[in-house]
């Protein structure tokens, strides 16, 4: 047990560098959990962390309620304080007072997808521009699209992770991506996909690739030669959703979940569709099962005489 007084910012970063050294979380997902443990900090206004007890934790989550916060944020942050306290236990003798707070069982939101004619219109958006640099646009829609890249995953793609592969069916090219905790996995890119990418990398990465003397590996660059950024990637889904006229809110991610629900749509296992996205667990990839049997529901509701 602890008897010396264990400083907020101390155990914190404690916890960060286990996070990221430890167990391999990625940027975007540390900097999510030391938002959270940065509200817990200020709630606590210097408590000693030997002193929080089940009522605390309870206070804090109930004060992320009031601020009108999304069911989704507090989950989150009670997720984060159960990891923060088992570290601070087995690391630092610290009592766990989350071990006598049951776990939020609140419903699970579904992803938001587009229907295929709207992805389809995004994409071809992109392709209405004559200026050159939208090649580079194309691709990226296309590869989201064709691979269910997250948005990390698809700035931090180099050249070299595109490959030829021989196949029954003829060749294809494979996509290697890097995922949460630096899990790597292949995918493969459809014909409209690999055209594009193809165009981009001929007609316009020499290009910019050349004002930037460094030999940027990256696949995607921006203007001044560099790797192109998150902000960019951001700005180009919404740019291409307001040019196809799409009102409902999209993110980079919603090529994502599009692309699994219309995999799954068409049929494929999903088995396969867990190791296209990158899953550890086939339960994650399931919650896109429930968007497919919310169709199959509305369309018998609507069709069958004996539904209603």
């Amino acid at each position: 047990m602890v008897t010396q007084p264990l400083s907020f910012d101390l155990a914190a970063s404690s916890f960060l560098n286990y996070l990221q050294i430890e167990r391999g979380l990625a940027t975007n997902s540390i900097s999510a959990y030391r938002r959270d443990l940065q509200k817990f900090d200020h709630f606590l206004n210097g408590q000693d962390l030997r002193e929080v007890t089940p009522e605390v934790i309870t206070g804090f989550e109930s004060s992320l309620r009031q601020a009108n916060l999304s069911i989704a944020t507090v989950n989150r942050a009670d997720s984060t304080l159960r990891s923060f306290f088992k570290y601070l236990q087995q690391e630092h003798g610290l009592p766990d007072p989350t071990l006598e707070i049951a776990a939020s069982k609140s419903a699970r939101r579904l992803p938001k997808a587009l229907s295929i004619n709207q992805i389809l219109s995004m994409i071809d958006a992109a392709y209405k521009s004559s200026e050159p640099i939208t090649l580079r646009d194309q691709a990226m829609l296309e590869l989201l699209y064709s691979s269910g890249a997250r948005v990390s995953e698809l700035i931090g793609i180099n050249i070299n992770d595109l490959s030829t592969v021989r196949t029954d069916d003829g060749e294809i090219i494979a996509l290697k991506l890097r995922g949460k905790g630096a899990k790597e996995r292949i995918v493969p890119l459809g014909s409209f996909a690999s055209k594009a990418i193809d165009n981009y990398c001929v007609r316009i990465r020499p290009e910019l690739l050349a004002k930037n003397p460094k030999n940027n590996p990256a696949l995607f660059l921006n203007s001044r030669g560099g790797r192109i950024s998150r902000q960019s990637a951001w700005q180009l889904v919404l740019q291409a959703a307001a040019a196809a006229g799409i009102t409902e809110h999209v993110s980079p991610h919603v090529f994502r979940h599009s692309y699994a629900t219309h995999l799954l749509d068409g049929g494929a296992d999903i088995r396969v569709v867990q190791e296209l996205l990158g899953h550890a667990s086939v339960t994650t990839t399931q919650i896109y099962t429930l968007i497919t049997i919310d169709k199959v529901r509305e369309s018998y509701s609507m069709a069958h005489p004996r539904a209603k």
